[in-house]
């Protein structure tokens, strides 16, 4: 299987128009030597491959693919290539990557085996169309418009526009959020950007539901992001999201949450807690403690920072934030599925040797089975490790 010729690849996506993109980068693969190009994104709940049409509004081969229950959602779900053979060669799945994070996977027939270099070519393909949607999705709907597998509410609408990449990377340390019920989250939400040296992480929980909670946590996100931004420290951060609660809902509404930022070479957390849920500290697959900072009032309530923790992690380590809608979320039953079974849930997942995004869809998927799919409050997690290279 031969390459497409880098500088080639780059004017084809940037001389048509996002319609054209696809397209485009389906000729590219075709003339790389591969068959059946047809690219897959996954939906907002992460649950299903949803093909992208062509031009015409066809997609071949047609149908959705689940996860992890097939080839397709099997590559998307353990993050590798996925080859299977058949009458006319190899069928090949391999994820696509936009930047750190995983969207969905690219599928092609090649006409014989797969060595190793084709294996290779098949991941920079995957790679090739992450950039292609990445650049694309600046300027139309359509790739929005396939995640939807349902009708999405207006302030889910909102949060999803406001959140960062799910996942975001650097060699030595990782971040990644989640949050559901995908189509009609509201007052959850989370962020996190890499500075220089720091890993910037956040997760916030308005009070309410609906529409009024999702801009009231868009306003403490907002004010969040414009202070990390000029480099103010989490004190002062922490201050004037207050300060910009209050200002506009007076004592009436309040925000929970967590700011944080990891030095990405000494492992060394620091952090503060403002009314939220303590974290969990993750080791060798095991949940060994709760973090601890004394907890400030929510974001509204005009309180004072009472404390801004600093913790020392190993080489390894991960920290699991989570909004209270994890823990307090009830079965048919009305039993509470609480702390522990929390912790068994991300203990089960982590010893799984996977990576830090899989284990984290493994543990909220138990969270939402247990109720039935079916949430009373959302559920945020965010999961941030520590490995250092060396």
């Amino acid at each position: 299987m031969d390459a497409p010729e880098f500088g080639e690849a780059l004017r084809a996506l940037h001389d048509f128009g996002p319609g054209e993109v696809m397209a485009s980068l389906a000729h590219l693969i075709r003339r790389a030597g591969a068959a059946d190009v047809v690219v897959h994104l996954v939906d907002f709940a992460q649950t299903t491959l949803i093909p992208i049409p062509d031009q015409g509004g066809h997609v071949h081969p047609p149908g959705d693919e689940p996860v992890p229950d097939s080839p397709a959602g099997r590559a998307f779900a353990e993050r590798s290539l996925i080859s299977v053979s058949t009458d006319d060669g190899t069928r090949v799945w391999v994820p696509i990557v936009e930047g750190s994070e995983y969207t969905g996977v690219l599928g092609l027939t090649l006409g014989g085996g797969l060595d190793d270099q084709d294996r290779r070519r098949c991941e920079e393909l995957g790679l090739l169309a992450g950039a292609a949607i990445s650049l694309a999705a600046q300027s139309t709907d359509l790739f929005t418009l396939v995640r939807h597998r349902k009708s999405m509410s207006l302030p889910a609408s909102l949060q999803w526009d406001l959140l960062p990449p799910l996942r975001v990377k650097t060699p030595e340390a990782a971040s990644t959020g989640l949050l559901e019920p995908a189509y009609d989250v509201g007052g959850d939400c989370f962020d996190h950007s890499v500075t220089g040296s720091t890993l910037n992480v956040a997760i916030m929980d308005a009070m309410g539901h609906g529409l009024s909670s999702s801009i009231l946590s868009s306003l403490a996100l907002g004010s969040y992001r414009r202070d990390r931004r000029q480099g103010l420290s989490l004190a002062i951060i922490h201050e004037r999201i207050d300060a910009v609660v209050a200002g506009q809902f007076g004592t009436e509404a309040f925000v929970t949450g967590q700011l944080g930022q990891l030095n990405l070479r000494s492992g060394e957390l620091t952090w503060v807690n403002a009314g939220h849920p303590r974290p969990l500290l993750v080791r060798d697959g095991r949940v060994i403690n709760t973090l601890f900072c004394q907890p400030s009032l929510p974001w509204g309530l005009e309180g004072q920072l009472r404390e801004q923790a600093i913790e020392q992690l190993r080489p390894g380590d991960a920290v699991v934030f989570y909004t209270d809608g994890v823990v307090e979320g009830r079965s048919a039953q009305g039993e509470s599925f609480g702390i522990n079974r929390l912790v068994s849930a991300i203990e089960q997942a982590a010893r799984s040797r996977i990576g830090s995004d899989v284990v984290l869809r493994r543990a909220l998927d138990g969270v939402l089975a247990f109720q039935d799919h079916r949430l009373r409050d959302d559920a945020t997690v965010l999961w941030l490790d520590w490995s250092p290279e060396g």
